[in-house]
């Protein structure tokens, strides 16, 4: 296992591994931000979404390219969400999604994957195989972005199933740092999960 992590190495640049380091800490940084609903999740995020869209971009791997831009995006939105004043009221509260923010989800992870197709047949990338698992998990992981926006606990649930999906498939393509944050990622999310679920059930109890 270490021989496999260290072997994709092998014949990466210093600025690589830098780079993947500092992403990897940011990255977990942010997850344990969001866990514990800190607005700090943002700008941690942001470098590590930043990073890793140019790390990605050097690699030829597009779809997860795409999907770091618009963390990096939802990043922004997100930390205004959390951070505007609103009457009466501190902060936004965590929550469940609606039936309507249930069909926006469905809609936003259907529409991500069609882009992500679109975009691959403009630049005329071949579509493998791996990829088909990494646009499906790019669909995931837009939904579940902009439900973490908006303080629905149902973000963690698609974390969950995109981690599991990006362990492997990182792993896979020899990126092992970013195989290895997925894999933290994972547990982090389960705990968060747990965490705002306990917050929401004591919230309502308050009701």
């Amino acid at each position: 296992m270490v021989e496999f992590f260290l072997n994709a190495y092998k014949n990466a640049s210093v600025l690589q591994i830098v780079l993947e380091f500092i992403a990897f800490v940011f990255g977990i940084a942010s997850v344990w931000y969001a866990k514990k609903e800190n607005i700090w999740v943002y700008p941690t995020g942001l470098i590590a979404t930043t990073i890793t869209v140019y790390l990605l971009f050097q690699a030829g791997y597009l779809g997860d390219m795409m999907i770091n831009l618009y963390f990096s995006v939802m990043s922004i939105y997100g930390w205004y969400n959390w951070a505007r004043k609103r009457t009466n009221v501190d902060q936004l509260a965590i929550s469940r999604t609606t039936l309507t923010e249930k069909i926006i989800g469905f809609v936003l992870f259907f529409i991500t994957i069609i882009i992500i197709f679109a975009i691959y047949n403009l630049f005329d990338y071949e579509i493998k195989h791996e990829n088909y698992v990494d646009i499906v998990a790019s669909g995931l992981f837009f939904t579940g972005m902009w439900y973490m926006a908006n303080k629905k606990i149902e973000n963690w649930t698609l974390w969950i199933i995109g981690d599991i999906i990006a362990v492997p498939l990182y792993a896979y393509r020899g990126l092992g740092m970013l195989s290895l944050q997925y894999l933290i990622f994972t547990i982090l999310a389960i705990s968060a999960y747990l965490e705002w679920r306990k917050i929401l059930n004591s919230d309502t109890q308050k009701l």
